[in-house]
Parts: C-alpha cells; structure tokens; sequence
C-alpha cells in the first residue's frame, strides 16, 4: 500500500531521507497550457508577442528557468538541487493555445518533477503578467507532468 513520503509515523511534515539513495539520471517534462483571447493573439508577430514589457514568450523563457532553479526555496519539503539543465519551449497548438514544456535534468538522488512543473508555471504566469494589458480573460488551463525517468519508476502521459 502507498503511503504519503512527505509524512513521519505520527503525520507530522518530514522532508525525505535520500541520504542513503543511489544518484542516477533524472530527467522530468511538464506542461502548462495558456489560453490567450484573440485581441492577444493578433499581437504575435512571427514566434512573439511583442510588448513595451519585451517579448512575452523570450522573457516567460527566462522567468521559467529561474523559477525552477528555486523550486526548493518555494516547496517547504522539496530538496534543493542544482540542476544539470533547464529547458523551456513555448507554441502554439492547434486550438491556438500556448503549450509551455519545461524538460528539467539532474544526476541526483531526487527527482526533478517538481522542478519542471515550477518552471512551466512559472513562464505561465509571467506570460498572463506581460499580456493583462491587453485583457485580463486569460486562461492558465492546466499544467501536469508529461513524463519523468530516473528513480523508482519512469512515468509518461505519451
């Protein structure tokens, strides 16, 4: 039976003891998904939104990287680890949404899960910040692991 790993035996808070883990390749992919009204839409030009801000898709890019590597100072039981890269890519899908992936990647003992959804969101939320100019009816629809390796199991949505 599965238990909460982030409980002690009487329920209380307890960060996960990976002091006597094995390091191995960790490698996480998280999703977030942007809805952007139209008026916002008719703003890109090429593969940006331009903005007196700068452009919104470079500058979530960046906010998203930085916002993963303080994933450990923002959840109380995450680990801090030192990432061995972050990457964010963001288009547009069929239905003209914004589709944020953030790949994160460690040697570690601890997964980087948390680091990849910390990113996505975070250029999700930089993304409404440069665009409520232009509206406020924008949408953070969703963000969700897609696919993670390393550690006591892989996992994939694909």
């Amino acid at each position: 039976m599965s238990k909460f790993t982030h409980l002690d035996e009487s329920g209380n808070p307890s960060m996960v003891d990976v002091g006597k883990k094995v390091a191995t390749q960790r490698i996480a992919r998280a999703r977030s998904i942007v809805v952007l009204t139209e008026e916002i839409l008719n703003q890109l030009e090429g593969s940006d939104i331009q903005t007196k801000k700068g452009p919104v898709f470079q500058t979530a890019i960046l906010a998203g990287i930085m916002g993963a590597k303080k994933t450990g100072e923002l959840i109380p039981l995450c680990h801090p680890i030192g990432m061995d890269n972050c990457n964010i890519e963001i288009g547009l899908n069929e239905k003209k949404e914004v589709v944020i992936d953030c790949t994160a990647s460690v040697m570690a003992k601890t997964g980087v899960e948390m680091e990849a959804m910390t990113g996505a969101t975070i250029a999700a939320l930089t993304i409404y910040d440069m665009c409520k100019a232009f509206s406020h009816d924008i949408i953070i629809k969703e963000t969700k692991l897609m696919a993670k390796s390393g550690g006591k199991r892989d996992f994939s949505r694909e």
